[in-house]
């Protein structure tokens, strides 16, 4: 193994999550030398603690669904309960066998791996237990945490982050959900389908807020009727131990109470105590920042990730991780168009939606210039056999290309991928009607709202 202090890597990766494993598997296939630093696991949040455990999670809670609501579909079936042992060894079994293949990849492709706390010693440097390795390039990619707020102590006991709810060892009977994001409303949206009951608190004025506003009424109006609670518009002010759990106070005075409180109110970046300041990287509220090409203020090193102001998901970590290898070997990679990423959140239902919102293409393009369209998604018979409500909207410039699609509904996140190239070849809604949607499909429903926008509808009213 070359890895010794006298070698000169062509690039030193510290963090192996998705940003920095994606970006040693292609500078490897471009025929980089490179070492990749990790202090915990290989695969960073997204596969143990992050996308891949909490998504099994919601599918064991879909089950416990199915098997509540089996009379409806004329099926005999009962819910006896969820077995939180046999939860967790289906969820580990999950993440084991994909870090077992990543593991397998990364050493195929000859990568130095090296297990151990690392820091950055100089521009082109990290010391890990006592030795150094040196980059012509270094590459920062040491992720995020979950955050908490002034005055709020996560303890892991009645107090906890996400972390330590992936690894609860009962169901708790009530939960208080701190934050109505993407994290909040995923676990809310488990654990109300393992019996808990669930009162998210969040402070601004709808859940999933950086979802277009319909999107958010609609995930509102099919929590509330699953029996989800949340309070909106009013920002948490304290918390406390009760006899038997947490009491959370907010501005207003107003109090809940239950067995536990998810602190889920974002992630933060690791950065501090890494060297970056001593090195001369800028950074901003523990952000290291960078431009277009994930390049920072040091010519030698670069950052993606969760550690760089830019989408918080793994498949944004992978399109940097391979943007900044592919820059390093001399090719010209584009810039990431972070407003054509799509977006999932997989609670019940699903919330997808690639490009801009409706608000945000008005002040792009003036508000007479933005034109909006909404398929209801009782129109689509494969949506009616699978018992789910929602909607698609599309906004569009007028006479111009589908600048954004919203979708609300079980399963849809699985139709972002059209969505994506919708947006991201700037299609026209006449381009998209021309296309043939397969009957019965949920898919359908894109092509028949694209029908809808060219002036053409079929299974809608004009």
């Amino acid at each position: 193994m070359a890895n010794d202090a006298s070698t000169v890597f062509d690039l030193v990766i510290l963090g192996g999550g998705s940003g920095g494993y994606a970006a040693a598997l292609r500078a490897s296939q471009l025929g980089l030398d490179v070492a990749l630093i990790e202090k915990n696991k290989l695969g960073g949040t997204c596969l143990h603690n992050g996308c891949i455990p909490t998504k099994a999670l919601l599918h064991a809670g879909e089950i416990a669904d199915a098997a509540r609501d089996g009379a409806e579909f004329g099926v005999k079936s009962t819910f006896d309960g969820i077995d939180i042992a046999g939860v967790h060894k289906y969820k580990d079994g999950v993440v084991a066998g994909l870090y077992k293949g990543l593991q397998g990849l990364v050493a195929s492709r000859k990568i130095t791996y090296v297990e151990g706390e690392g820091r950055l010693s100089s521009q082109t440097s990290v010391d890990v237990d006592g030795r150094r390795y040196t980059g012509r390039h270094v590459l920062l990619a040491t992720g995020s945490v979950p955050r908490s707020l002034p005055g709020l102590t996560i303890d892991g006991d009645r107090i906890i982050s996400s972390d330590h709810a992936l690894v609860l060892d009962r169901v708790p009977k009530s939960a208080i959900v701190l934050g109505g994001g993407v994290i909040g409303v995923e676990f809310a949206s488990a654990w109300k389908s393992f019996g808990t009951d669930v009162t998210i608190v969040e402070g601004l004025p709808h859940l999933v807020p950086a979802e277009d506003e319909n999107s958010s009424k609609l995930l509102e109006r099919a929590f509330r009727k699953r029996g989800i609670k949340f309070n909106l518009g009013t920002f948490f002010k304290s918390a406390e131990y009760t006899a038997d759990g947490v009491r959370v106070t907010l501005e207003d005075g107003k109090t809940f109470e239950a067995e536990l409180l998810l602190v889920a109110i974002g992630r933060g970046p690791v950065s501090q105590g890494l060297g970056y300041e001593e090195a001369g990287v800028a950074t901003d509220r523990g952000f290291v920042l960078v431009d277009e090409y994930c390049r920072t203020n040091v010519p030698t090193i670069s950052a993606v990730g969760d550690l760089i102001p830019t989408l918080q998901l793994a498949h944004v970590g992978f399109a940097e991780g391979i943007l900044v290898a592919e820059r390093l070997a001399g090719l010209s990679p584009v810039p990431i168009d972070y407003d054509g990423v799509p977006r999932v959140t997989y609670c019940h239902p699903e919330v997808a939606s690639v490009g801009v919102t409706e608000a945000k293409a008005k002040e792009l393009y003036g508000a007479d210039q933005v034109v909006t369209l909404k398929y209801n998604l009782a129109g689509n018979g494969r949506s009616k056999i699978l018992k789910t409500a929602g909607e698609i909207k599309l906004v569009r410039v007028r006479d111009g290309a589908v600048v954004g699609v919203h979708m609300v509904g079980d399963r849809l996140g699985e139709q972002v991928g059209e969505a994506q190239l919708i947006y991201n070849w700037e299609a026209l809604p006449a381009e998209v009607a021309q296309l043939i949607h397969a009957h019965p499909t949920q898919n359908e429903a894109l092509g028949e709202a694209h029908l809808a926008l060219a002036g053409k509808p079929l299974h809608s009213h004009d």
